[in-house]
């Protein structure tokens, strides 16, 4: 939680410009964050800040593409300016692109390029967010991390089909994993979290969850007090074995 009503701390939100993201966003902001929405259409990142602006909440927008390197360092560089710290990033930012029969897809069908452009965007895009925004939450020794990961990847029950999606959310699972245990002495913790099955443009319309509710335990795992957990998995505030 903010350290107080003078000085609340400050989330960036990758992806957050529509669906679980902005939901992530809003929950922030509503429980006392001041909240960065970052997008890579600065159009629709700034009408949707300012929908939550309009409720009387601390939201405002970055242009962010967490593909393009030079994109995550001015992104960060900018909200260091407005706020002078980040003390929660959410790595929301995320893509499935095995197809619309994305359940039959094959490994042996699979392009390499596809392949690298889920990689680029689902494992590389929270890996440079964090070596961006890492050094400054260890000078202020606090930082929470939360990536959204799936149960798609999760090794214990990983099976055939969405072959690029669940390969590269695999990879995000352990990047957490590792990035947890060498940061976990500067206060700063970074855990996994799966959201379920929501409606989404992602996940559909016929989903049996509410992006709100998918939203709830990555402001869970915002939020952590310092003796919270890191390095986990987790799914409606429920450990999952990797």
């Amino acid at each position: 939680m903010p350290a107080s009503s003078e000085t609340p701390r400050v989330a960036l939100v990758t992806g957050a410009g529509r669906g679980l993201g902005l939901e992530i966003a809003g929950g922030l902001a509503r429980v006392g964050f001041v909240v960065v929405i970052g997008t890579r259409d600065p159009a629709k990142g700034h009408a949707a800040a300012a929908g939550l602006a309009s409720e009387g909440l601390q939201v405002s927008s970055v242009a962010l593409d967490v593909d393009d390197p030079r994109s995550v360092a001015t992104a960060v560089a900018e909200v260091l300016s407005r706020h002078a710290s980040i003390d929660i990033l959410v790595n929301n930012a995320g893509v499935l692109l095995d197809g619309p029969d994305a359940q039959a897809a094959s490994v042996l069908d699979l392009p390499p390029e596809r392949l690298w452009a889920s990689f680029r965007t689902n494992t590389m895009g929270p890996l440079l967010m964090m070596q961006t925004v890492v050094p400054a939450m260890r000078r202020r020794r606090y930082g929470r991390i939360v990536n959204v990961s799936s149960r798609a990847g999760q090794l214990e029950e990983l099976r055939a089909g969405v072959p690029s999606y669940r390969v590269t959310k695999t990879a995000l699972n352990s990047l957490t994993r590792v990035a947890a245990a060498e940061f976990q002495s500067d206060n700063i913790k970074i855990n996994a979290m799966c959201p379920g099955w929501i409606r989404t443009a992602m996940g559909g319309s016929n989903a049996p969850l509410s992006a709100a509710e998918g939203a709830d335990t990555a402001i869970w795992l915002a939020t952590l007090p310092d003796d919270g957990p890191t390095g986990g998995f987790f799914r409606a505030r429920t450990r999952l074995p990797w």
